[in-house]
């Protein structure tokens, strides 16, 4: 490490501590010519991943944008924030480690179809439904056959529920004594 103020490359470290919430590494060092003492940060350096859209257009992947998808097709659902964004981090981290920092819309969508399927079969639906650009009743009956095909899917007692729930109640017959 240079020394900002001399300019010579031996330094010691005299502390390490975690910096922006572990995103970080806080170093406090001494010039081993100078002594003086200066800070420097380690931090992560991630490759830009580059999203090829279905026009063939290139963006820089957004993962605030991708968050927006995902919550927005699981509003009312009963998911939380929490698994959400852990959702996101699992896509993100699923893009960092592959050696091509180039994805294709259609792997991104897949990606997180996959992790929706096991949290909630509505999130599901909906995210598919706009990603998949259902055009009617029949891409809906379809995604919901391959839910129910997949075998790990709760979507058969999911079924039951949301029938048993619409279900009219029994009439109930209100006895008036005469007065």
């Amino acid at each position: 490490m240079q020394c900002p103020f001399c300019q010579h490359t031996d330094s010691r470290v005299l502390e390490s501590r975690s910096a922006e919430a572990g995103q970080s590494v806080r170093r406090r060092r001494e010039c081993l010519q100078c002594n003086r003492r200066f800070t420097t940060y380690e931090r992560i350096e991630f490759v830009p991943i580059t999203v090829i859209k279905r026009n063939q257009d290139r963006e820089l992947f957004d993962r605030s944008k991708l968050l927006k998808g995902v919550v927005t097709a699981c509003e009312k659902t009963g998911l939380t924030a929490v698994q959400l964004e852990s959702l996101v981090d699992d896509v993100e981290a699923e893009l960092q480690q592959q050696a091509i920092k180039e994805v294709t819309s259609t792997d991104l969508g897949e990606s997180v179809l996959t992790k929706l399927q096991t949290l909630s079969e509505v999130a599901y639906v909906r995210f598919a439904s706009v990603y998949r650009q259902f055009r009617g009743i029949r891409d809906f009956v379809d995604a919901l056959d391959q839910l129910k095909d997949s075998g790990d899917s709760p979507l058969p007692r999911v079924l039951n529920e949301a029938y048993e729930d619409t279900a009219q109640p029994e009439p109930t017959t209100i006895m008036v004594s005469p007065q």
